[in-house]
């Protein structure tokens, strides 16, 4: 019962403020990045707040996700640590589905704030477009945030790495940061989500210029290090 309740607090106090946060952006987009950044990550602490206080997930981290242009890749298995990823890394362009960046409003404050789309179907024209995206970024000293299993799986799944990750570590040129966790334990897809605490494993850092085989490898054992 416990449970429930505390889910359906979650719900009840996350999905509105997701709202106003989202009017906020729109608000102050006309008067910059900066403003735009902050409401953002101000949604993702509100988030996080909700996530120890409401829900009651505590969370306990091995290690730090160094500053600086890197290509951080997180595991996914669940909404949490999407929305918390620009609670611990410092303003990530976030590589994300593409649907995602065309829900009404929602989708024009991620474009403006600053995400890759990617439409998976789209086969090679989306991979150019990811890469222009996120060389972009970079420049412009940001890390890019990857998810790259590429959907969200449960806890002790380990699927092979999507194609368009090789290609982005190669394009990018860039040290990878590999994020495992064990949130799935906890939260994965529906409504229920359980108390606990979940953990972070940051990986040692894997140079740039490594071949395809073995990049994956080392990324996929990575990420994989909590299952």
């Amino acid at each position: 019962m416990m449970t429930w309740l505390r889910s359906l607090l979650f719900a009840l106090l996350f999905y509105p403020g997701t709202l106003i946060y989202v009017l906020t952006v729109i608000a102050v987009a006309p008067i910059g990045d900066r403003p735009v950044q902050a409401v953002v990550h101000a949604w993702s602490a509100f988030h996080h707040w909700l996530v120890r206080n409401i829900v009651g997930i505590r969370m306990e981290w091995d290690g730090e996700i160094p500053d600086g242009a890197y290509l951080i890749a997180v595991k996914h298995q669940s909404m949490m640590e999407a929305v918390d990823t620009l609670h611990f890394a410092n303003t990530p362009v976030v590589v994300m589905k593409r649907e995602l960046t065309v829900i009404p409003l929602f989708g024009w404050v991620t474009r403006r704030y600053g995400v890759i789309g990617v439409d998976r179907d789209a086969g090679a024209s989306a991979l150019r477009a990811m890469m222009a995206e996120a060389k972009a970024a970079i420049a412009g000293g940001r890390p890019v945030l990857i998810f790259p299993e590429g959907t969200r799986v449960a806890h002790g799944e380990s699927p092979p790495l999507q194609p368009g990750f090789a290609g982005l570590y190669r394009a990018l040129g860039l040290p990878v940061v590999p994020v495992a966790h064990d949130v799935g334990r906890l939260w994965h897809k529906g409504f229920l989500k359980r108390s606990g605490t979940v953990h972070f494993k940051v990986g040692e850092v894997i140079p740039a210029g490594l071949k395809r085989d073995e990049i994956e490898r080392r990324v996929h054992e990575a990420i994989n290090a909590l299952n």
